[in-house]
């Protein structure tokens, strides 16, 4: 077996799995109520931007050859309906126009479609309280989301992430879009998207007003089929892309969901994920650049076609 093992050009021959920019997505933050970018303390590197701090991030992930970059808006006022979320002057689809304008031709550019970072309680829908009991309305979600879609839609994004993880979500987001002219919008679902204990400095990053947790609306950790449930309901309700999230603890999940649908898979690489290992890595335990590189790797090598990653622009400059 070492025979193949022997040299640094054999190696490369006989590589089973490709880890290219291409393969990357870069996630960033826009906050509207900044002056300078401000620095994201349990995400060292990563940053909330303005708008022309994005840009500049933006036009550096092309240059770098990266897949794409999925943005999220961080907006000044928030109420209980995420009104922030389909005004077209809200700050994501403010900056969905401003990248677009940038690098609109040479990369894909995305968009959260979700109302956790728009709402005033933090969830990722139309809540209800019956007597100090909240829950989250399902129908009146969608509601929200399909006006949220068209406007992400108007401003120019190319592909929509539907991360709320409603019941029937990408199936009302295709028909609202299609209705409204929006043909070509790509819709990404996160389909297995797991309540996950990950999660946690990315709510810093979007100042997140949550009180509670999600697990009546995203999937318990322990259940491996119900992910791939989710998946194939996704692709049958028009999904051109599907996800699961988080990655590196789910890598069993893509690989069955690569195994049972027939559009692309895509995985998110979170932000408990990439803090851990910026953490070890400062503290001397882990050699940063080949850590992140495996990381990246073994997402891939599980089944994802792509990885949204934090590291994803620098990686990419070292492919």
């Amino acid at each position: 077996m070492r025979r193949l093992r022997q040299s640094a050009a054999l190696r490369t021959l006989t590589r089973e799995t490709e880890l290219a920019a291409r393969h990357l997505v870069q996630p960033l933050f826009v906050r509207e109520d900044l002056a300078e970018p401000r620095a994201v303390a349990s995400m060292p590197g990563v940053w909330q931007h303005t708008i022309d701090s994005l840009r500049r991030e933006a036009a550096a992930a092309a240059e770098a050859g990266v897949g794409g970059v999925m943005l999220f808006g961080i907006p000044a006022q928030r109420d209980a309906r995420g009104s922030a979320g389909d005004d077209p002057e809200g700050i994501l689809n403010v900056a969905t126009r401003a990248v677009v304008a940038e690098v609109g031709d040479a990369i894909t550019v995305q968009t959260d479609l979700c109302l956790d970072e728009f709402t005033d309680h933090g969830h990722c829908g139309v809540i209800v309280d019956d007597g100090g009991v909240v829950t989250v309305d399902n129908d009146a979600t969608l509601e929200r989301y399909t006006a949220i879609a068209c406007a992400q839609a108007e401003s120019g994004a190319h592909l929509l992430g539907l991360s709320g993880m409603m019941d029937g979500q990408t199936a009302a987001v295709r028909q609202a879009l299609d209705a409204a002219g929006h043909t070509d919008t790509v819709l990404m679902a996160y389909s297995a998207k797991y309540a996950s204990a990950f999660y946690g400095p990315f709510r810093d990053a979007v100042d997140s007003q949550l009180d509670g947790d999600r697990r009546s609306y995203q999937i318990d950790p322990a259940n491996r089929r119900e992910g791939v449930r989710e998946a194939v309901l996704d692709e049958a309700e028009g999904a051109d892309i599907v996800m699961v999230k988080p990655a590196l603890g789910f890598l069993d999940v893509v690989r069955d969901v690569r195994d049972a649908v027939r559009v692309p898979v895509w995985a998110y690489q979170v932000s408990g994920e990439y803090a851990m290992l910026e953490a070890a890595a400062a503290n001397g335990w882990l050699e940063r650049r080949s850590a992140i590189i495996e990381s990246l790797t073994s997402i891939r090598r599980a089944g994802a076609d792509t990885v949204l990653s934090y590291w994803a622009t620098e990686a990419a400059d070292w492919l």
